[in-house]
């Protein structure tokens, strides 16, 4: 496989989501508030809204690959959250319900 341009961004783009999760705490804050948390996954949400917005307006290409490696990073991250909760959840006896 060739490694080109296209690819180089989006690596970057997931590298540089992950690391923003991974600082600011993926399953709980680092060093903040849980409401500074919430509000530190907001930011990062709107940003990259922002980003997408640009891209699709501009036609940025390289931002275009770029964002496709932030989504790869969220998406990740969000599966290293879900798979915290149910290591969590398979040490408790009742179900997410509560029941």
């Amino acid at each position: 496989m060739e490694l080109n341009i296209n690819l180089i961004y989006a690596l970057v783009g997931f590298l540089i989501m992950l690391g923003v999760l991974g600082g600011i705490g993926i399953n709980k804050p680092r060093g903040m508030s849980v409401k500074m948390w919430c509000v530190g996954y907001l930011v990062v949400a709107i940003g990259f809204d922002l980003l997408v917005v640009l891209a699709l307006l501009g036609q940025y290409e390289w931002l275009n690959n770029l964002l496709i490696g932030l989504s790869a990073g969220a998406a990740t991250g969000l599966g290293i959250h879900v798979l915290h909760h149910i290591n969590e959840e398979g040490e408790h006896e009742h179900s997410m319900m509560g029941i």
